[in-house]
This record gives C-alpha cells, structure tokens and sequence, in this order.
C-alpha cells in the first residue's frame, strides 16, 4: 500500500507541474530568456523531476499493471485543477470519461 501510495504522490506532483507550467504559458514574459528561466518553469521542472524519482520507487515494488492504471489518475487531478484554477467547464462527456476512469481504477484495485 505504501508504494502505491508513492506512485499516487508522483502522479500528484507531475500534474501540478503541468498546472505551474500552463500558468507560465499564460503570462508575458519580457524576453525569452525569462520565459524559459523563471521561477514557474524552473519550479515545474524541479517537480516533475522528482515525480520521476517517486514513479520509479513506485514501479519498483507495485505490479506493473496496476500501476499503469493509477497513472489514470493524473486525468482525475488535471481536471479538477482545470475546474478550480482555470475555471473550466465539465459537460456530460467529461463526466462520464472521470467515472469511467475511476471505475477502472477501483476495479484493478480491488481485482
């Protein structure tokens, strides 16, 4: 349980620095320089960096098609950030894909 744990942090961690790097994207930077080499960039990075450190712990110990499905959750999380940090819309098709996904995952799970 520990390592899925782990596995679920990574996924964690890597959406995040997807959402920092969107933030990044959406802003004006005054040179190119600084668009590459600022603190969301470089934080993103950083973070995704230590998402794989916690992917490969993970994958060392968690069968390996269980793991492949909760990296599905990564879908879960970048939604509900879209939701909330960018004020995304869900419509029906969005919802049946987040149940559908999160019923895949219960169900390796629990199989």
């Amino acid at each position: 349980m520990k390592y899925i744990l782990i596995l679920l942090l990574g996924n964690f961690i890597a959406s995040v620095s997807q959402v920092m790097l969107k933030k990044a994207a959406d802003r004006s930077w005054p040179s190119p320089l600084r668009e590459y080499l600022n603190p969301l960039v470089v934080g993103a990075y950083v973070l995704f960096g230590l998402s794989t450190v916690l992917n490969i712990l993970g994958y060392r110990q968690v069968d390996l098609g269980l793991a492949a499905v909760l990296e599905a959750t990564a879908y879960i999380y970048v939604t509900l950030f879209g939701i909330f940090l960018f004020h995304e819309r869900l419509n029906r098709k969005k919802i049946l894909a987040l149940a559908l996904i999160l019923a895949g995952i219960l169900l390796s799970a629990l199989a």
